[in-house]
Protein backbone atom coordinates (compact mmCIF):
# COMPACT_ATOMS: atom_id res chain seq x y z
CA UNK A 1 0.00 0.00 0.00
CA UNK A 2 1.14 3.23 -1.12
CA UNK A 3 1.97 6.05 1.67
CA UNK A 4 -0.62 8.18 0.24
CA UNK A 5 -3.31 5.53 1.50
CA UNK A 6 -1.71 4.97 5.01
CA UNK A 7 -3.20 5.90 8.19
CA UNK A 8 -1.45 9.07 8.95
CA UNK A 9 0.99 8.40 12.14
CA UNK A 10 -0.08 10.72 14.99
CA UNK A 11 2.24 13.58 16.06
CA UNK A 12 3.30 15.08 18.76
CA UNK A 13 0.73 18.07 18.55
CA UNK A 14 -1.88 15.50 18.13
CA UNK A 15 -0.70 13.45 21.46
CA UNK A 16 -0.58 16.71 23.32
CA UNK A 17 -3.76 17.76 22.40
CA UNK A 18 -5.52 14.02 23.35
CA UNK A 19 -3.87 14.29 26.22
CA UNK A 20 -5.14 17.59 27.21
CA UNK A 21 -8.72 16.47 26.69
CA UNK A 22 -8.24 13.46 28.61
CA UNK A 23 -6.99 15.85 31.84
CA UNK A 24 -9.94 18.07 31.34
CA UNK A 25 -12.30 15.28 30.86
CA UNK A 26 -11.31 13.08 34.03
CA UNK A 27 -10.77 16.58 36.10
CA UNK A 28 -7.14 16.70 36.54
CA UNK A 29 -7.52 20.11 34.78
CA UNK A 30 -10.82 21.89 36.02
CA UNK A 31 -12.61 25.24 35.00
CA UNK A 32 -10.98 28.02 35.95
CA UNK A 33 -7.65 26.36 36.59
CA UNK A 34 -4.73 28.18 34.52
CA UNK A 35 -1.33 26.76 34.04
CA UNK A 36 1.99 27.67 31.26
CA UNK A 37 3.11 26.39 28.07
CA UNK A 38 6.10 25.14 30.26
CA UNK A 39 4.22 22.83 32.58
CA UNK A 40 3.02 21.12 29.88
CA UNK A 41 6.12 20.28 27.86
CA UNK A 42 7.76 19.35 31.41
CA UNK A 43 4.72 17.23 32.15
CA UNK A 44 4.56 15.60 28.51
CA UNK A 45 8.19 15.45 27.83
CA UNK A 46 7.39 17.44 24.53
CA UNK A 47 8.96 21.03 22.87
CA UNK A 48 7.12 24.08 22.75
CA UNK A 49 5.82 23.97 19.46
CA UNK A 50 3.75 20.65 19.89
CA UNK A 51 2.32 22.21 23.03
CA UNK A 52 0.97 25.56 21.63
CA UNK A 53 0.13 23.60 18.21
CA UNK A 54 -2.29 21.32 20.66
CA UNK A 55 -3.22 24.81 22.62
CA UNK A 56 -4.46 26.75 19.56
CA UNK A 57 -6.18 23.61 18.56
CA UNK A 58 -8.13 23.38 21.90
CA UNK A 59 -8.88 27.11 21.69
CA UNK A 60 -10.61 26.89 18.53
CA UNK A 61 -12.97 24.22 20.13
CA UNK A 62 -13.47 26.77 23.06
CA UNK A 63 -12.03 24.61 25.42
CA UNK A 64 -9.24 26.78 26.32
CA UNK A 65 -8.65 30.49 26.44
CA UNK A 66 -4.96 32.27 26.59
CA UNK A 67 -4.68 35.26 28.76
CA UNK A 68 -1.44 37.57 27.61
CA UNK A 69 1.57 37.26 29.64
CA UNK A 70 -0.19 34.82 32.08
CA UNK A 71 -0.86 31.65 30.80
CA UNK A 72 -3.25 29.41 29.12
CA UNK A 73 -7.03 28.79 31.58
CA UNK A 74 -9.59 26.45 30.65
CA UNK A 75 -12.62 28.32 30.48
CA UNK A 76 -15.38 27.69 32.81
CA UNK A 77 -18.66 25.65 31.85
CA UNK A 78 -20.59 27.42 28.90
CA UNK A 79 -24.20 25.79 30.39
CA UNK A 80 -26.41 27.56 27.91
CA UNK A 81 -24.19 25.60 25.01
CA UNK A 82 -24.45 22.43 26.67
CA UNK A 83 -28.21 22.66 26.93
CA UNK A 84 -28.10 23.72 23.18
CA UNK A 85 -26.18 20.05 22.95
CA UNK A 86 -28.27 17.93 25.12
CA UNK A 87 -30.94 18.91 22.84
CA UNK A 88 -29.16 18.10 19.46
CA UNK A 89 -28.70 14.89 21.13
CA UNK A 90 -31.75 14.05 22.01
CA UNK A 91 -33.08 14.73 18.68
CA UNK A 92 -30.15 12.34 16.82
CA UNK A 93 -30.51 9.64 19.56
CA UNK A 94 -34.78 9.46 19.50
CA UNK A 95 -34.67 9.59 16.05
CA UNK A 96 -32.31 6.35 15.39
CA UNK A 97 -34.60 4.50 18.05
CA UNK A 98 -37.66 5.40 16.31
CA UNK A 99 -36.11 3.72 12.98
CA UNK A 100 -34.57 1.02 14.28
CA UNK A 101 -37.99 -0.07 15.95
CA UNK A 102 -39.40 0.61 12.65
CA UNK A 103 -37.39 -1.33 10.81
CA UNK A 104 -37.64 -5.00 10.35
CA UNK A 105 -35.35 -7.02 12.19
CA UNK A 106 -34.35 -9.18 9.33
CA UNK A 107 -32.86 -5.71 7.48
CA UNK A 108 -30.81 -4.75 10.91
CA UNK A 109 -29.32 -8.40 10.75
CA UNK A 110 -28.69 -7.77 7.08
CA UNK A 111 -26.93 -4.14 8.02
CA UNK A 112 -24.93 -5.72 10.68
CA UNK A 113 -26.58 -3.21 12.99
CA UNK A 114 -28.49 -5.93 15.33
CA UNK A 115 -24.61 -7.41 16.65
CA UNK A 116 -24.50 -3.63 18.00
CA UNK A 117 -27.19 -3.76 20.14
CA UNK A 118 -26.02 -7.08 21.03
CA UNK A 119 -22.99 -6.06 22.58
CA UNK A 120 -24.73 -3.40 24.47
CA UNK A 121 -27.15 -6.12 25.98
CA UNK A 122 -24.27 -7.89 27.15
CA UNK A 123 -22.78 -4.93 29.03
CA UNK A 124 -25.91 -3.71 30.47
CA UNK A 125 -28.79 -6.56 30.72
CA UNK A 126 -27.23 -8.54 33.73
CA UNK A 127 -27.70 -9.44 37.51
CA UNK A 128 -27.13 -6.66 39.62
CA UNK A 129 -24.46 -8.39 41.17
CA UNK A 130 -22.25 -8.42 37.63
CA UNK A 131 -22.69 -4.78 37.69
CA UNK A 132 -19.45 -2.97 37.17
CA UNK A 133 -18.78 -0.18 39.83
CA UNK A 134 -15.80 1.77 38.45
CA UNK A 135 -17.01 5.13 37.63
CA UNK A 136 -14.46 5.09 34.45
CA UNK A 137 -15.28 2.23 32.93
CA UNK A 138 -19.29 2.79 33.57
CA UNK A 139 -18.83 6.21 31.76
CA UNK A 140 -17.33 4.79 28.70
CA UNK A 141 -19.81 2.26 28.04
CA UNK A 142 -21.89 4.64 28.40
CA UNK A 143 -21.04 7.00 25.62
CA UNK A 144 -20.31 3.72 23.53
CA UNK A 145 -24.01 2.75 24.63
CA UNK A 146 -25.81 5.98 23.20
CA UNK A 147 -23.18 5.90 20.28
CA UNK A 148 -24.13 2.26 19.02
CA UNK A 149 -28.00 3.22 18.63
CA UNK A 150 -26.95 6.00 16.23
CA UNK A 151 -24.20 3.13 14.84
CA UNK A 152 -26.99 1.12 14.53
CA UNK A 153 -29.07 3.14 12.07
CA UNK A 154 -26.55 2.93 9.64
CA UNK A 155 -26.60 6.79 8.43
CA UNK A 156 -22.72 7.83 8.45
CA UNK A 157 -23.38 11.35 8.85
CA UNK A 158 -25.55 11.55 12.04
CA UNK A 159 -22.99 8.92 13.44
CA UNK A 160 -20.09 11.64 12.46
CA UNK A 161 -22.15 14.59 14.10
CA UNK A 162 -23.09 12.69 17.41
CA UNK A 163 -19.64 11.50 17.88
CA UNK A 164 -18.81 15.54 18.28
CA UNK A 165 -21.63 16.22 20.81
CA UNK A 166 -19.82 13.37 22.74
CA UNK A 167 -16.58 14.97 22.60
CA UNK A 168 -17.99 18.33 22.91
CA UNK A 169 -20.26 17.04 26.33
CA UNK A 170 -17.90 14.73 28.10
CA UNK A 171 -16.21 16.26 31.14
CA UNK A 172 -20.22 17.43 31.94
CA UNK A 173 -21.87 14.04 31.71
CA UNK A 174 -18.84 12.17 33.44
CA UNK A 175 -20.01 14.23 36.58
CA UNK A 176 -23.12 11.88 36.66
CA UNK A 177 -21.12 9.23 37.85
CA UNK A 178 -19.21 10.88 40.58
CA UNK A 179 -22.52 9.60 42.26
CA UNK A 180 -22.87 5.54 43.07
CA UNK A 181 -26.76 5.71 42.50
CA UNK A 182 -26.13 7.09 39.30
CA UNK A 183 -24.54 4.16 37.99
CA UNK A 184 -27.19 2.22 39.17
CA UNK A 185 -29.71 4.34 37.46
CA UNK A 186 -27.65 4.35 34.17
CA UNK A 187 -27.90 0.18 34.08
CA UNK A 188 -31.66 0.00 35.13
CA UNK A 189 -32.45 2.84 32.65
CA UNK A 190 -29.82 0.91 29.56
CA UNK A 191 -31.76 -1.96 30.31
CA UNK A 192 -35.21 -1.04 29.81
CA UNK A 193 -34.51 1.36 26.63
CA UNK A 194 -32.52 -2.18 25.36
CA UNK A 195 -35.43 -4.19 25.67
CA UNK A 196 -38.19 -1.97 24.35
CA UNK A 197 -35.77 -1.45 21.33
CA UNK A 198 -35.34 -5.33 20.80
CA UNK A 199 -38.89 -5.54 21.00
CA UNK A 200 -39.72 -2.82 18.37
CA UNK A 201 -41.53 -0.71 20.83
CA UNK A 202 -40.76 2.49 19.26
CA UNK A 203 -43.56 4.48 21.35
CA UNK A 204 -41.96 2.55 25.14
CA UNK A 205 -37.82 3.12 23.56
CA UNK A 206 -38.60 6.80 22.71
CA UNK A 207 -40.39 7.70 26.09
CA UNK A 208 -37.45 5.81 28.14
CA UNK A 209 -34.34 7.52 26.11
CA UNK A 210 -35.97 10.35 26.73
CA UNK A 211 -36.33 10.15 30.29
CA UNK A 212 -33.16 9.07 30.40
CA UNK A 213 -31.27 11.88 28.03
CA UNK A 214 -33.29 14.37 30.06
CA UNK A 215 -32.35 13.40 33.79
CA UNK A 216 -28.50 13.65 32.59
CA UNK A 217 -29.77 17.06 31.19
CA UNK A 218 -31.25 18.21 34.46
CA UNK A 219 -27.94 16.55 36.28
CA UNK A 220 -25.53 19.07 34.35
CA UNK A 221 -27.85 22.35 35.03
CA UNK A 222 -27.47 21.54 39.11
CA UNK A 223 -23.86 21.02 38.41
CA UNK A 224 -21.54 23.37 41.70
CA UNK A 225 -18.30 23.93 42.32
CA UNK A 226 -18.43 21.18 45.07
CA UNK A 227 -19.27 18.74 42.43
CA UNK A 228 -16.40 19.39 40.18
CA UNK A 229 -13.88 19.56 43.13
CA UNK A 230 -15.63 16.32 44.02
CA UNK A 231 -14.98 14.65 40.79
CA UNK A 232 -10.94 15.42 40.79
CA UNK A 233 -10.44 13.78 44.06
CA UNK A 234 -12.57 11.11 42.85
CA UNK A 235 -10.09 10.89 39.47
CA UNK A 236 -6.80 11.09 41.64
CA UNK A 237 -7.76 8.01 43.57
Amino acid sequence: MSAAYQAREPSRADTVYEQLKRDIAEFRLLPGDRFTEATICTQQQVSRTPVRQALFRLRQEGVVEVHFRSGWEVKPFDFEKFDHLYDLRILLESTAVQRLCQAKSKEIVQGGDLSVLTAQAQIWMVPESERCNDRSQVAVWDEEFHLALVQAMGNPEMLRVHRDVTERIRSVRRLDFTLQDRIQATYTEHTRILSALLAHDVATATALLLSHIQASQAQVRSITLHQIHQARRLAAT
